[in-house]
Parts: structure tokens; C-alpha cells; sequence
């Protein structure tokens, strides 16, 4: 491969604002894996956000690369799995797995698409150096041809509608709105660009913690939320405390821990087929690789709000954020029915397809 771009690049990154700025390109905040697509005639590179590759977990990517792609280019982009109108980030985590055979059975079930956003060479020119403008309109016609599962992310300079997406298209599982300068060049790294992302609150089950990878204070909450049919279930974690807070979290849970878990909801989260169907942490996974999953138990009986962006299924996609403890709010009364629909939109729409 020799490309006026070569790999390894980490992607230019976002910093989160709270409003829509003006006078920029925005674009849809896409929910999938971040990736550089590197193509030099029939040689294909697909890279992580972190510059690892990811090209033997999505070979589909890499035929649609050949057939639909310039010749020889870098693109910015991001790998989704999108069917029945919305993305799903959870099967895009089932792709990173040893097996070639299960990787190429998925990839024929649910073929993952690459959204390309950025063209950071072209030919013999490298783009970096150019404006946000040149390189939107370069990336425009070099993709003009291109047919599915290749799209071009859509844009606009309109923020009345940007306005509209941000509200519109989180029924088909994207993140928020992305800004970007118009005169930015492109900067491998750097948080240049801007991110609003929805931002909502939830009373969850406080029913666990996990130890800080730096000793003996609470890394993160392990959090619950019941199902219409009683079950908690668990939702995902909040973290982020500051060290003194993580030693006196520990000392302040000290009374509701359990050293039998067979009466805590989540006992039977050693047994892997009991995560068959229910939500409960240290589920097997095929990131967690060596990683320590276990956790201290608590009686379910404290409550906090946190701060969460968006769904993923049944669970929270993202890390939540502490905001208090609601000791107004009993444990029974945190259910599912608190969170805030969004309403649907079908990605075909917004793909064109």
C-alpha cells in the first residue's frame, strides 16, 4: 500500500457543547465503530478509532471497499449495522470474535455499512491541509457513484436543521449532531470538532459496586431498573467520582453489603446461562477478555439519579453520570416506564435508501 496517507491515523474527535453552535456543518452523530478506511487498488485497510485493525470482522466491508470505493483514497467514516429502520450497536459487538467462520456467518446475517464523513486523500493528494468545505465537496463527488452498503453521511450548514435531526433521528439509534468549523483542516487527534448529544435522567437501583482498578474504592455503581414483570434488571454503571469520593463511597455502602449473594437479584451471575434471559453484570463478553468482572453485592434498597444519553436495547449505551441519591424514591418504584421514547424514524430515510 502507498498512499499520500498512510496508517496508522487516529480520527479527528469532538468535544461536547450543550448547544448546537453556529455558522458549521453539521452532520448526524452515527452510533457504530469509528474507522479510517485505507484503499490502494485492491489492498484494503480498516482501522479503530485507537489505529487497531478491523478488517478480518467485517469482510463484506472490505468487498464493498473494492467495488464502490475510489481507487486509491482515505476515508473517515464509521462501520453500522442498521435493519428494520434503526442502528444496532449491540451486533456490531458480536462481529470481534476469534472465529473466522462465526465472523462470515454474521457478516452474511446482518452486513455491517461504512458512512464515510471525511476524505482525507484522494489519488496522489493528500487533504488534510484543505478546509472542511473542500474536503465535504471532494468527498461528495468521489462518492457519487458509490451504491449501498456505501453511503455518504448526509450535512448541511442549515442549524434549523440540524435542529430537526437532533430531535428526529435518535428514533433510528444516532447519538446527536456532530459541528464542524467550516475552515477546519483535518487534525488526526484533536477534539476540533463539537458534539451535542441527548442528555436525559433516571432514578435507577443502586445494587452493586466494582472496584477502582487502583485499589480498594468504588470504581463504578452498578445499576438496576425493573421490568414490567417485577425483575431487576441491570442497566449499565455510573462512575466518574473523584478519588476522595470513591474511599467514602465505600465506607458510606459498607452497610448494605452482602456476603451471601443467593437473596441479591443478580446471585446467579456466574452461571452463563442464566444471562440467556435476564440483564445482570458480568455477563460473558468478548471485550472484557481477562478483565476482573467481579463485583461487591449491596441489598437494593438506595436509589440515585443519573444522567444518561440514550438506550441500547435494555441497558444504557453509555457510562452514566451521578447526579444525587433520591432517598424520596423506593427501589420499586424505578422502572423502565420512566425513560423517554424517542420517536422512531426510519434510517432508509436518512441513508437513501
Amino acid at each position: 500500500m502507498d498512499l499520500p496517507v498512510m496508517p496508522p491515523v487516529s480520527p479527528m474527535l469532538a468535544k461536547p457543547v450543550a448547544e448546537i453552535p453556529a455558522g458549521m456543518q453539521y452532520e448526524a452523530k452515527w452510533d457504530g465503530f469509528r474507522v479510517i478506511v485505507f484503499r490502494d487498488g485492491d489492498e484494503v485497510e480498516i482501522t479503530s478509532r485507537t489505529t487497531k485493525s478491523l478488517s478480518r470482522y467485517f469482510p463484506e466491508v472490505l468487498d464493498a471497499a473494492r467495488a464502490e470505493l475510489p481507487p486509491r483514497c482515505v476515508l473517515d467514516g464509521e462501520l453500522v449495522i442498521a435493519h428494520d429502520g434503526r442502528l444496532h450497536f449491540e451486533e456490531l459487538l458480536e462481529r470481534i470474535h476469534p472465529a473466522d467462520s462465526r465472523v462470515r456467518t454474521l457478516a452474511a446475517r446482518t452486513p455491517a455499512s461504512l458512512v464515510a464523513f471525511d476524505l482525507l486523500a484522494l489519488d496522489d493528494t493528500a487533504l488534510l491541509d484543505e478546509p472542511q468545505t473542500a474536503r465535504r465537496e471532494a468527498l461528495v463527488q468521489a462518492l457519487r457513484p458509490a451504491r449501498a452498503p456505501v453511503h455518504t453521511a448526509p450535512a448541511t450548514t442549515d442549524r434549523e436543521l440540524a435542529r430537526q435531526w437532533f430531535a428526529q433521528y435518535e428514533g433510528a439509534g444516532l447519538d446527536g449532531v456532530i459541528a464542524k468549523p467550516l475552515d477546519l483542516p483535518y487534525r488526526p487527534g484533536d477534539r476540533a470538532m463539537f458534539k451535542v448529544k441527548h442528555a436525559r435522567t433516571a432514578d435507577c437501583v443502586v445494587a452493586g459496586y466494582r472496584l477502582h482498578k487502583s485499589g480498594p474504592v468504588v470504581g463504578s455503581l452498578l445499576l438496576g431498573l425493573h421490568d414490567h414483570a417485577g425483575h431487576l434488571q441491570h442497566v449499565g454503571v455510573c462512575a466518574s467520582f473523584p478519588m476522595a469520593r470513591r474511599r467514602e463511597l465505600v465506607e458510606e455502602l459498607a452497610p448494605l453489603r452482602l456476603d451471601d449473594t443467593a437473596a441479591h437479584p443478580w446471585g446467579d451471575w456466574t452461571d452463563e446461562t442464566a444471562h440467556a434471559s435476564r440483564r445482570m453484570p458480568g455477563g460473558p463478553s468478548r471485550w472484557s477478555g481477562g478483565k476482573d468482572l467481579s463485583w461487591v453485592p449491596l441489598r437494593p434498597e438506595l436509589v440515585c439519579e443519573v444522567g444518561y444519553d440514550h438506550m441500547e436495547g435494555s441497558r444504557f449505551r453509555h457510562t452514566a453520570q451521578f447526579r444525587r441519591w433520591r432517598p424520596d424514591r423506593t427501589p420499586q418504584s424505578c422502572t423502565y416506564a420512566q425513560l423517554e421514547e424517542p420517536v422512531g424514524y426510519d434510517l432508509g430515510e436518512l441513508l437513501g435508501t
